[in-house]
């Protein structure tokens, strides 16, 4: 509770505050020292100290904020998060998250668009929007920086028949890599992911042990960090729906036994 005091001509306001009273005068009328001190006590209920210059760096506010809630993600879905942390660090460096304004940040989304397109845009946004709306729940920002920012890309998203094997190019494929199979374990490899669904890092993730020859099956349980960004060795796969006792070589189920003496 605020107290005020009238000294002289000005004002004085008295706000209750361990380890002692937070005082400050000089206000030429009594309202003005209220809204002051109102602004004081907002602080201190969200455990600002008032006066105490606060500078919290935005790429180590956000690598605590994803150790804190994104903790239960794994893998390549993880990975992502880390690649947004270093395009905070490369362009924004220890800059206080308090200090980052909208024209910042929309600067920070046109440069990093400049050589990206939009589905890398849209998740490096979603990532910093999400913990920039924690960062305010917590009192750390009053101001959400990300809102009504505008995404823009220049690399143009790839159209779906150049994404996506057609069926007669894949059958065509197909046979072509059967006539390839006595030219290296490459194109075995092809042929299991064109024929099975495999993501590339379960893929290369397989092992010996992986192969029941005797049911038939491919055990999936486990990626390969191929890539810079993704941790280095074997990984978790990219969710629980991915690991399975016995996946076909020709479709992803949740059956736990398929044929695949053809793939052999």
């Amino acid at each position: 509770m605020a107290s005020f005091l009238k000294r002289g001509k000005t004002w004085q306001y008295c706000v209750s505050a361990k380890p002692k009273p937070i005082r400050k005068g000089g206000f030429p009328t009594k309202k003005e020292a209220m809204i002051a001190a109102a602004e004081v006590e907002a602080k201190l209920s969200k455990g600002i100290a008032p006066g105490v210059d606060i500078s919290t760096p935005f790429d180590e506010y956000f690598e605590r904020w994803v150790k804190l809630y994104r903790s239960r993600l794994k893998g390549p879905t993880l990975s992502h998060y880390a690649y947004t942390l270093q395009e905070i660090r490369k362009y924004f460096g220890s800059m206080p998250i308090q200090k980052i304004k909208r024209h910042d940040y929309q600067e920070f989304l046109n440069n990093y668009g400049a050589t990206k397109g939009q589905e890398s845009v849209e998740k490096l946004h979603s990532h910093i929007k999400a913990c920039v709306e924690d960062a305010i729940e917590e009192g750390i920002i009053k101001i959400n920086f990300t809102r009504k920012a505008v995404k823009t890309w220049t690399v143009p998203a790839k159209k779906d028949e150049e994404k996506y094997l057609n069926y007669s190019d894949s059958i065509r494929l197909t046979k072509e890599l059967y006539k390839r199979l006595d030219r290296g374990l490459g194109y075995y490899l092809l042929l299991l992911g064109l024929t099975s669904g495999l993501r590339f890092g379960e893929s290369v993730a397989l092992t010996r042990k992986d192969f029941d020859f005797s049911n038939n099956t491919i055990t999936v349980n486990k990626t390969w960090g191929y890539a810079k960004r993704h941790q280095s060795g074997f990984g978790p796969t990219k969710n629980e729906q991915a690991n399975n006792d016995g996946f076909s070589a020709f479709i992803r189920s949740n059956t736990k036994q398929h044929s695949w003496a053809c793939f052999l």
